[in-house]
């Protein structure tokens, strides 16, 4: 069950606390999945969230989230720094170290990050770093300093991860393109599906994807995307099924460099909470063939974040 939010901290009025009874997923995942997008909150009490933060979350710990990802049937999670956090990496690096090995994390860190502290954090499991471009939920970070980071996590094989909306793209597309490293956009760049799948925005973004094989995407998220909703019709079309020929187009055109994740705790949603079941029914819809779900949930988050063990 979700907890009130622990220590000193008041959660955000209107934030809704992650669904605590996702059902028991139709779809069986293949042997190996990877969950290869989801956070920790705190605890608050043990790890404080950051001062400079937009929003308070209710509490979601690492015991709750593995329990989740076995009751789901994924093998391994890999834990995206949340930004209620800031660069105060502490409470992911501890869900990493008490994975067993079976979670792998990305960071987000400053540009006075010490070697020896990005050492310990890849020790632990850290491969990437994360920038976010969404204004609502973080300060302007200069370029200059987020491009030094980039090449000093380079040097350790790691990747960076981008958080941005659609309409965005254009005047972030010169910096993306800079960047030394893998690349991995957070939830195809947040489309805006009413516009269609043939927007310009979103051929923009399929443009980016062409033109530059280091760079993948997560087909994650339709809850943030979705206008139709998580109601499915008659039982044969997918809950937010206008998410859908979004997420199919990048799976088929880019099937080597898609992620899937479930996003738990879903941080920041005012309008529904998601059953994590639900969404893992969500995937045959985009990836429609047993070949293509074995790249999107077992080789190719295996080749990113477990390499020694492909």
């Amino acid at each position: 069950m979700p907890q009130p939010t622990s220590g000193d901290f008041t959660k955000t009025a209107g934030w809704l606390d992650w669904y605590s009874g996702p059902s028991q997923p139709r779809f069986q995942l293949p042997a190996g999945a990877v969950d290869a997008h989801c956070h920790v909150f705190g605890p608050g009490a043990e790890f404080p969230y950051a001062p400079e933060r937009k929003y308070t979350p209710c509490d979601a710990s690492k015991h709750q989230l593995y329990a989740l990802r076995d009751h789901l049937g994924f093998a391994r999670n890999v834990v995206v720094q949340a930004t209620c956090h800031g660069a105060d990496n502490r409470a992911m690096v501890d869900a990493l170290v008490h994975s067993g090995g079976k979670a792998r994390g990305v960071a987000t860190v400053k540009r006075s990050v010490s070697d020896a502290e990005l050492q310990a954090m890849h020790d632990a499991g850290v491969r990437g770093v994360r920038f976010n471009f969404v204004k609502r939920l973080v300060d302007f970070t200069p370029k200059d300093e987020l491009m030094e980071i980039a090449a000093r996590i380079h040097r350790l094989g790691w990747h960076v991860v981008i958080y941005f909306e659609a309409v965005d793209l254009p005047e972030l597309w010169d910096f993306f393109t800079q960047l030394p490293t893998t690349v991995v956009v957070d939830h195809m760049g947040r489309p805006d599906v009413a516009k269609g799948v043939d927007s310009a925005e979103f051929a923009l973004f399929l443009q980016f994807m062409r033109q530059h094989p280091n760079v993948w995407s997560k087909v994650s998220c339709p809850e943030r995307l979705s206008a139709t909703g998580p109601h499915a019709l008659n039982g044969e079309q997918a809950a937010y099924r206008d998410v859908v020929p979004f997420a199919r187009k990048v799976v088929e055109e880019f099937p080597d460099r898609v992620l899937w994740g479930t996003d738990w705790p879903h941080p920041n949603l005012k309008d529904h909470m998601p059953d994590d079941g639900l969404l893992v029914d969500f995937i045959p819809h985009i990836a429609t063939t047993p070949a293509l779900q074995q790249k999107l949930l077992v080789d190719n988050p295996m080749r990113l974040y477990w390499p020694e063990a492909c």
